[in-house]
């Protein structure tokens, strides 16, 4: 399920980050960072996925 996660994270990143966190506050900063710019979104979902 990991992987399958990380790989959503590269497409669509604040799927990935609701996957993990639900909607709490990292899903809205994963939101905002998308929009200012695709990149910032993906490293902070995969960092979000891979903390435990």
């Amino acid at each position: 399920m990991d992987v399958i996660r990380i790989i959503i994270c590269l497409f669509i990143p604040p799927l990935g980050a609701f996957l993990k966190v639900g909607v709490a506050g990292h899903f809205w900063l994963n939101i905002l960072l998308t929009i200012l710019g695709f990149i910032p979104g993906v490293i902070h979902a995969i960092c979000l996925n891979v903390r435990k």
